[in-house]
């Protein structure tokens, strides 16, 4: 009889790297958000991919970054470790290029005691100029036992196989976690709020995202009228960054909950209302007491 492997899966590296792109296009849907802007993840979110001999926890977490003083980004970093320490194996992500940066540096730093086997994926290949691909192997294989050293695009899913394989000969024999048609472990609320989140950090001006926070109000179906029904808020830090996701008549709020509600009915495969609103909490991701209310624990 075959047996059944399953384990947790804990994707680590720098912010923007790729590592939310990964696990999206590993699971053929997006659980993870992803935007071009750098501290995009801030939870540690699981993508499961089960089939007849296995089961995969993948586990998103928040990117390694130059640590800021908000209690935001503290948790942050602390999110990511702890995810890495709990891990069955632990895949570690680089850019393909000329060099490691510092970030980069630390997170391979941060291996030292991991005793759970690392896969390296070298991700972003196909923007990478060929050439600087294995040097830039010979320069990370001896920092590290790795099982493996995979270049990766996580984009186009070029490499994915070959990881995917790799992830199955290294997963311990073990029943399955969660129901074999579980997808997250995340809340549906949870997600509606991350896509929202989403679409502020695409459609707001540079500054605005670190300062945004996304609450569910009302998360309903009618039944009778095949219709999601989404109230959210849009909490920002300050009057003028309000403002800003508004935008003039209301244009940005409106074209964000467009947006979302696309996304949202390609999710739920179900009509989706989303109503937004956008509300002044002042300094919230300096605050402990702000994030645990929002959510971030």
């Amino acid at each position: 009889m075959k047996t059944f492997k399953s384990g947790f899966v804990v994707l680590v590296g720098k912010t923007n790297v790729g590592k939310s792109t990964l696990m999206n296009t590993i699971l053929g849907e997006k659980v993870s958000i992803v935007t071009p802007k750098p501290q995009t993840t801030r939870n540690r979110i699981m993508g499961i991919l089960t089939d007849q001999s296995s089961q995969i926890v993948f586990v998103d977490t928040p990117g390694f970054h130059r640590a800021a003083k908000k209690e935001l980004n503290l948790y942050m970093i602390r999110t990511a470790r702890a995810a890495r320490d709990d891990a069955d194996i632990v895949t570690i992500m680089v850019e393909a290029g000329d060099r490691l940066d510092d970030v980069d540096m630390e997170v391979l730093r941060g291996l030292k005691n991991v005793k759970t086997p690392v896969i390296l994926l070298i991700n972003k290949v196909d923007r990478a100029k060929k050439e600087t691909i294995l040097p830039l192997i010979e320069s990370i294989e001896m920092m590290h036992n790795f099982e493996e050293i995979i270049p990766v695009s996580a984009l186009t899913g070029d490499g994915i196989e070959i990881y995917l394989d790799a992830v199955q000969r290294l997963l311990s024999e073990g029943p399955p976690f969660f129901p074999e048609d579980a997808l997250t472990d995340q809340s549906e609320k949870f997600i509606t709020a991350e896509i929202i989140r989403e679409k502020v950090f695409r459609l707001t001006r540079k500054e605005i995202p670190y300062a945004v926070a996304v609450a569910i109000d009302r998360f309903q179906e009618d039944a009778q009228k095949g219709l999601l029904l989404v109230d959210a808020v849009i909490f920002v830090e300050r009057e003028s960054q309000k403002g800003i996701v508004i935008g003039k008549g209301g244009s940005v709020v409106k074209e964000i909950g467009t947006q979302a509600r696309m996304d949202l009915e390609a999710f739920f495969n179900i009509k989706v209302y989303v109503e937004l609103r956008v509300k002044v909490l002042k300094d919230w991701a300096k605050r402990s007491e702000m994030l645990k209310r929002l959510g971030y624990q």
